[in-house]
């Protein structure tokens, strides 16, 4: 076999990247976030359904002497755990690694092994997440064009600095406005980022106490057709109201024993958050077809792993 790696333009995407990580840590950092190792092995991890945006077809799972742990798809229940022990205001630059369903390789922005920056913030609502992203999408872009713009030039990329506050839509709105599957459509249609509020989906998002049958959660959206750039919402901590909808999703309650433990006994405390994609940030700025090419090692669903 033949190894193809020589691509002109991985120096500059990675000269992108290196400024990206370095400006979100110090970001974090400077607004009091206390940044955490990642966890890469637990005994549970987020199951990410029912959303039904979700493609994943297995949870890796390893064998340890006598315990059964699964690989991480997502920090969600260990960013809870630590704000409940009194770390405020966490971010964790996570390695998730979700096998998603080969029929996703050309979607251009699905990886089955990615990094994302996962924050959680005690006591937030979505009004603080949405300030705090905002204000670290338009310092990224700034920065960016400020400290790569040779890199840009080189990738014939031009990028518009957004204003604050974004637009934000219901999914409803958005549905009706550009049909069942209105991501891509949406994001096309756009020339600046906005906010897409109220999924059905993981249990752990929060239900509007006001508003029943309505979550308070959240996506950021890119424009040019770019997508998804982060999903999150406010958390739900109350034993009872996890367990009922656990079961309203037909989950097995055994997988998630070790955290129903966790807020059987009143230690889960209010609180929100996110993660944000770094491969698909990068592959924003860079102006990049697929989310595959701004890594030097590609993990693509559906393509053969050289390395």
């Amino acid at each position: 076999m033949q190894v193809q790696m020589q691509r002109e333009d991985i120096i500059p995407i990675l000269r992108i990247q290196t400024t990206v990580l370095k400006e979100m840590v110090n970001f974090m950092i400077d607004r009091g976030f206390i940044q955490l190792l990642p966890v890469i092995t637990s005994k549970v991890t987020d199951p990410l359904g029912p959303d039904p945006g979700s493609s994943v077809v297995a949870i890796p799972r390893i064998r340890y002497y006598d315990e059964e742990l699964v690989l991480t798809q997502s920090m969600i229940f260990h960013k809870q755990l630590a704000v409940a022990r009194g770390l405020e205001r966490i971010f964790i630059m996570s390695p998730n690694v979700r096998l998603e369903d080969k029929r996703r390789r050309n979607t251009g922005k699905h990886l089955f092994e990615f990094t994302q920056m996962d924050f959680e913030i005690a006591g937030a609502e979505m009004k603080d997440i949405f300030s705090l992203v905002e204000d670290l999408i338009i310092h990224i872009i700034k920065t960016v064009k400020s400290e790569n713009k040779e890199e840009l030039e080189e990738l014939g990329r031009e990028i518009r600095v957004p204003q604050k506050p974004f637009p934000v839509y219901t999914t409803h709105e958005l549905e009706e406005r550009y049909g069942k599957d209105w991501e891509i459509n949406a994001s096309a249609d756009h020339r600046e980022p906005f906010w897409a509020v109220c999924f059905k989906r993981e249990f752990y998002d929060r239900e509007d106490p006001e508003n029943p049958g309505h979550f308070r959660n959240y996506d950021l959206i890119y424009p040019e057709g770019f997508g998804e750039a982060l999903s999150g919402g406010e958390r739900e901590w109350r034993y009872e109201r996890i367990t009922e909808r656990i079961r309203r999703d037909g989950l097995d309650e055994r997988f998630f024993s070790p955290y129903l433990e966790v807020a059987r006994q009143g230690i889960l405390i209010p609180s929100a958050g996110a993660g944000i994609g770094v491969e698909r940030l990068i592959r924003f700025l860079s102006g990049k077809k697929h989310v595959g090419d701004v890594q030097l090692f590609r993990r693509v669903p559906g393509e053969p792993i050289l390395f």
